[in-house]
């Protein structure tokens, strides 16, 4: 747990700012307690809904008894806290084409846009797939609308049964953006321009909770925990949900699970946020939004389960942008796995002057001081509480340096002028020391808040006259609806960095720049663009004549804000970022890093494992080269199995050279790793790995000069190609593909019948039967034609490969007669609803 990341920023603008939003959207009641009989025709075209918008992935939900509204489907575009400018969109909508509208929910007052109103769900769908055949780009989501007044027989039967009650989600978890339209809850534009909002899915299940899950039927105290989290009071709400978690499954809803979890996330106690969202996922998985998936896979690096977190960030990556991005994924994990393999190259040592309270930010002051910021309660009697965490609130001390140790003495409290009853905290000092810049509270003779109630941070400015620092004045680009602190002075007192969620923000926090002008005023802020700032966040910048550093947990890292530095000359600005490694950056959160270049030592903060409070500053020095261990050309990995993650000990890897001939090999440990050294440099090899019931895996890899090179292996089970659908137990591949018009085995394809062969000699009593299908495009007696001979030719490939001719039932193309959707020539599909009926499949007779 810690203080100065809940407060600066992880409060005010990661999750403080969603306050005033939460439980927007309305929960799905049906009131109606009459009898009906749930035809299976309308339980199926539900369902048939339901599917058609998952496999498109467009969100949908459902609204009960809205007034003066009809029955049927709405495709919303944007969601408003007031109607003033609707009638306008409205307007400009409508002369695109669109039949344009909106209504009012009077449970939350909110105004819901839609573009068109449909009475079948198809239409509906089929709009929002073709994107109004290209007329409208922005996102969109599909609501379906019940009013009971209006029920038809045909509706009644399939609605909920009577007296059940949906589950009460928070479809967004607002950012700094929605501060700058008062009026504006959110519209997809603001979508599609601010990254930092995400939209959670709404599925069925979500929709269709059963009443004793519905948490809107709330204990005691999940009312009291969701008071305190709803303040903010993360500490005490943590405490109370884990009480009434304990009680048992009931209370597993999706909102208390989140909530639980997050309670841990921003206090950094990743070990019980990992048990929350680990449950959140195993229930909830297709409902979690990329946020949380973000989240998920953070508290996995922080209790060190790497391999575990980066598939969750491939999700993350593919729900946040989609498939194009993989290569960068791909890039991202080459980059993490080079990280855990570094050698170190730092002597950390926690210093004596931490607490069991919050230390943090050093900052030089002077020749031999250091002036830092603590929770520590330092007076005779009790301090007021931060309740977030429980701890005291922040203040700046100061204290004499240990030059050789590097450790601090005599700290006492920094100037009464500059300390208050809130936070003070992050200080920059001017090459003369003359003028600081710090981080506090906005508060004059009390806390001042936005519309929202959210007291944001603010950079203040102090100058000594005669060796006292006078009262303190907020910089001139400072607000009182967005944060900004972190101040940090480039070696000439001229630009003054900081870190703000401000207009232009790319993330949730990102750092700025201002010139700081001779009369002392400053230029407008600077954002440093993409390359340092990510959608995440941006914290804690130190810039001395060489690099900026700074703390993030955007960049590729350990877990946690993890330390990064990025070189810069007067040409080109800032050049690559790095992370600065072990044993810095650590599983936790690391950050507010300072450095003398010239000696190569420094200090930083983290709340890792082992220290002695919340937050504890530690010195580091730099090791000199010949005290770093040189590399070796050598090549080394983890196995582990590829659906759950978990490491695989005694799995036996072969070196092979380029002619598959046999170098050497080995087990891998108790912890999946292997390593093969003292090979060539830039030399190609295979590395074949064997296991038991897993599929056999081999790749390549390339050795380089004085490098060790990464190469992870992922092993699946034979049986999980084994799966069971609407009864019919099936082998289940990857898409088996064929050359337009052509019945030939591709090279992709064999590698999936090769898998399908390997379960069957691992299985030597199973029989299969091959049907293959194509979709309705084209003449369906061709199609059947070309079917027929494809399962034929897969049929011969499989045999070619040894399996027994009698194994195989029997090898039948179907053509289109066997679609899986209604993507039969009378309506409109996409490419995507057409690939679905182009598939082979290999049903298991016998075992």
């Amino acid at each position: 747990m810690r203080s100065v990341l809940n407060l600066f920023f992880l409060v005010f603008i990661v999750f403080a700012q969603a306050q005033g939003f939460q439980d927007e959207l309305e929960s799905e009641v049906s009131n109606n307690s009459n009898s009906a009989i749930v035809s299976d025709v309308d339980t199926d075209d539900k369902k048939a809904f339901q599917r058609a918008a998952e496999e498109l992935s467009i969100p949908y939900r459902a609204f009960h008894d809205i007034p003066e509204t009809k029955n049927g489907y709405y495709i919303i575009s944007g969601t408003f806290s007031k109607s003033k400018n609707l009638k306008s969109q409205i307007k400009k909508l409508n002369k695109k084409g669109f039949e344009a509208g909106y209504f009012q929910n009077p449970q939350n007052l909110l105004y819901y846009l839609y573009l068109n109103h449909y009475t079948s769900w198809e239409d509906a769908i089929n709009d929002c797939s073709t994107q109004f055949d290209n007329r409208y780009d922005d996102e969109v989501w599909i609501l379906k609308m019940i009013n009971s007044n209006l029920y038809t027989d045909a509706e009644l039967v399939a609605e909920l049964p009577a007296e059940s009650e949906i589950e009460t989600t928070t479809a967004l978890e607002a950012s700094s953006a929605l501060e700058k339209t008062p009026e504006l809850v959110v519209t997809q534009e603001t979508l599609l321009e601010t990254e930092s909002i995400p939209v959670e899915d709404v599925s069925y299940e979500m929709l269709t909770a059963s009443k004793e899950n519905d948490p809107t039927v709330k204990s005691k105290l999940i009312k009291r925990a969701d008071e305190y989290f709803d303040k903010m009071w993360y500490a005490e709400a943590a405490k109370i949900y884990e009480q009434a978690l304990s009680k048992g499954e009931k209370a597993y809803t999706y909102d208390v699970l989140k909530k639980a979890g997050d309670a841990h996330y921003f206090n950094t106690d990743m070990e019980n946020a990992y048990k929350w969202y680990n449950i959140l996922y195993t229930k909830y998985e297709s409902d979690m939004s990329s946020d949380y998936l973000f989240k998920y896979a953070h508290s996995l690096k922080g209790i060190g389960n790497y391999k575990r977190s980066k598939r969750l960030l491939k999700l993350y990556n593919r729900k946040l942008a989609g498939e194009e991005i993989a290569q960068d994924t791909e890039q991202n994990e080459i980059v993490l796995d080079g990280l855990l393999r570094m050698e170190e190259k730092f002597d950390i040592d926690n210093l004596n002057i931490n607490s069991k309270y919050s230390e943090f930010s050093p900052m030089y002051y002077g020749g031999d001081e250091m002036v830092y910021a603590s929770a520590k309660d330092s007076s005779i009697f009790t301090t007021r509480k931060y309740k977030w965490n429980n701890q005291p609130y922040l203040d700046l001390f100061v204290a004499k340096v240990n030059e050789e140790s590097q450790d601090f003495k005599d700290a006492i409290k920094f100037s009464k002028k500059i300390n208050t009853k809130y936070h003070e905290a992050s200080v920059a000092f001017t090459p003369d020391n003359e003028t600081m810049y710090f981080t506090r509270n906005n508060y004059g003779k009390k806390l001042k808040r936005d519309k929202n109630g959210i007291n944001h941070l603010k950079i203040y400015r102090s100058k000594k006259v005669d060796g006292e620092w006078l009262e303190a004045e907020e910089v001139s680009f400072n607000s009182d609806n967005y944060s900004t602190g972190h101040p940090a002075l480039s070696p000439d007192g001229k630009q003054l960095y900081f870190v703000s969620d401000m207009p232009g923000t790319l993330g949730e926090t990102d750092i700025f720049v201002v010139d700081v002008l001779e009369d002392g005023t400053f230029s407008s802020p600077r954002n440093l663009g993409p390359e340092i700032n990510t959608e995440h966040k941006e914290m804690f910048p130190f810039i001395n004549d060489k690099k900026l550093y700074f703390s993030s947990d955007g960049h590729v890292g350990l877990g946690g804000l993890d330390v990064f530095e990025v070189a810069f000359d007067d040409e080109a600005g800032f050049l690559e970022v790095r992370n600065v490694g072990k044993p810095v950056n650590s599983s936790k959160d690391d950050f507010s890093f300072i450095v003398d270049e010239e000696s190569q030592k420094g200090y930083f903060a983290s709340n890792r494992d082992g220290g002695k409070g919340d937050d504890d500053i530690y010195s580091f020095k730099t090791l000199q080269l010949e005290e770093i261990p040189t590399s070796i050309n050598a090549i080394s990995g983890i196995v582990t199995e590829l659906i759950t993650g978990d490491l695989m000990p005694n799995a036996l890897v072969e070196l092979l050279d380029e002619n598959n001939i046999k170098l050497k090999e080995m087990e891998t440990d108790e912890n999946g790793n292997f390593i093969f050294e003292d090979l060539d440099a830039d030399t190609r090899y295979v590395l074949k790995t064997t296991k038991g019931s897993y599929f056999d895996d081999t790749r390549e890899a390339a050795t380089k000069d004085n490098e060790i090179v990464n190469v992870d292996v992922s092993m699946r089970k034979l049986n999980d190609m084994i799966a069971v659908e609407n009864g019919i137990k099936k082998l289940k591949t990857e898409m088996i593909h064929f050359n337009f018009d052509k019945s030939y085995i591709r090279d992709d394809a064999a590698v999936e019948l090769n898998k399908l062969v390997e379960v069957m000699n691992d299985s030597p009593n199973m029989v299969i039967k091959i049907e293959s299908h194509t979709d309705s495009r084209g003449d369906n007696v061709y199609n059947k034609y070309l079917s027929d001979k494809r399962a034929k030719s897969t049929r011969d490939y499989i045999i070619a490969q040894g399996i027994d001719p009698s194994r195989i039932e029997s090898a039948i193309g179907y053509g289109e007669e066997q679609l899986i959707n209604g993507c039969d020539g009378t309506i409109r599909c996409t490419e995507e609803q057409h690939y679905l009926n182009r598939r082979s499949e290999f049903i298991i007779v016998d075992m």
